[in-house]
């Protein structure tokens, strides 16, 4: 029977939700739906990998319980993310006759969730979501605030809405089904976490990196809650990115460059932990991050393997052409989240800053960190 091991409450302007982590709890999704996110109709979105494994069972026990789903899958990856994979998905529920009173279920990793969340928000202006996370990634970060978003030829998650689920169902069984490099891709998430609010944090998942890799349940239930639960703190202080929040995106101004700059070709936890180092060395460079902090979160990181940080795909002024276009960037230049050390952030009244450029590529050329 499964078992609710974590509930984490999460507060939000339009309604707080729950988050539910256990064993098995896909097996009983058609009950929690009931309670949480009752509707005429379900529009099931799922990528073609994950579709067989959890979206269809599922279509077939909500039938079974006499509630009305469709499934409508969409090619996996990143690259599926776009305004044409929208408007497709949309248009397929328009043709199923699904309405206001239809609510989407998300299940999958953190491009579903994305983009399913996206389809949600704009649909008939805007249907309930249920986030059912399959990956580390999307459990572990992506299916939490209600961020929802495309990526354009400018870049990652430029166009976008906040729209947060009604709940978020995460059952750490169904990381079973992923290689263990691409459970490193979503821990890099959970250090992520560690590097900007506990240091203890991140110190336990290196101790239990390898029972983590290796999909250990318990492992990876603990994981989950503790991550859920400190960006759930964040979220709830300031959801909408005023201030606060921007916290989360240690590591990702420079990562979400590195992804674009290589067409995809590094995938995005190996970016987000490329930019985690990167940009500590760039606080260290300015003065504001303590010496030994970026060697500190590289020496963690390859605790997920050697490979989790591979070395660089595409010239560093490439990388540095796609700053500007960042969602925190002013006036077109890019701000960074610093870290004062390894659990706590530097705020100095702002919790971004603007760096000068040429410190920037200064890193970028010269400290790329590598896996050798």
């Amino acid at each position: 029977m499964p078992v609710v091991d974590g509930r984490v409450t999460v507060r939000s302007g339009g309604g707080d939700y729950p988050v539910v982590i256990g064993a098995g709890l896909r097996h009983v999704l058609p009950s929690i739906l009931a309670e949480h996110a009752p509707a005429h109709r379900y529009a099931v979105i799922s990528d073609d990998r994950v579709a067989p494994l959890y979206a269809a069972p599922l279509v077939e026990g909500l039938e079974g319980a006499g509630v009305r789903a469709d499934l409508f899958v969409f090619p996996h990856g990143e690259a599926s993310k776009n305004r044409d994979e929208w408007a497709r998905l949309t248009d397929a529920m328009l043709s199923a006759g699904h309405g206001r009173d239809s609510v989407v279920i998300a299940v999958g990793g953190g491009v579903t969730g994305d983009l399913a969340g996206f389809v949600a928000s704009t649909y008939q202006r805007g249907i309930p979501v249920v986030q059912v996370p399959t990956s580390l990634v999307a459990m572990i970060d992506a299916s939490v605030g209600g961020k929802t978003g495309l990526d354009v030829p400018a870049g990652k998650n430029l166009v976008g809405a906040f729209h947060p689920p009604r709940v978020v169902v995460a059952d750490p069984e169904t990381i079973l089904t992923l290689p263990p490099f691409e459970r490193g891709q979503g821990l890099v998430e959970a250090m992520k976490h560690g590097a900007i609010l506990d240091d203890a944090y991140l110190r336990e998942l290196v101790a239990d990196s390898g029972r983590l890799l290796q999909g250990e349940v318990a492992a990876v239930t603990r994981a989950v809650s503790r991550s859920v639960s400190l960006k759930a703190g964040v979220v709830t202080e300031d959801e909408r990115e005023a201030g606060y929040r921007e916290i989360l995106n240690f590591g990702h101004t420079l990562g979400h460059a590195i992804e674009a700059a290589s067409a995809l070709r590094v995938p995005h936890g190996s970016a987000v932990a490329a930019g985690m180092v990167l940009e500590a060395r760039l606080g260290e460079r300015v003065g504001v991050t303590e010496s030994g902090s970026a060697e500190t979160l590289l020496q963690s990181l390859r605790a997920l393997g050697p490979d989790i940080i591979p070395p660089i795909p595409c010239p560093s002024d490439r990388i540095a052409s796609f700053l500007s276009a960042d969602k925190k960037a002013r006036k077109g230049s890019p701000r960074f989240v610093l870290l004062r050390a390894p659990g706590e952030v530097c705020s100095d009244g702002a919790w971004s800053r603007e760096l000068p450029m040429d410190t920037v590529e200064t890193v970028l050329r010269t400290e790329w960190p590598t896996a050798g």
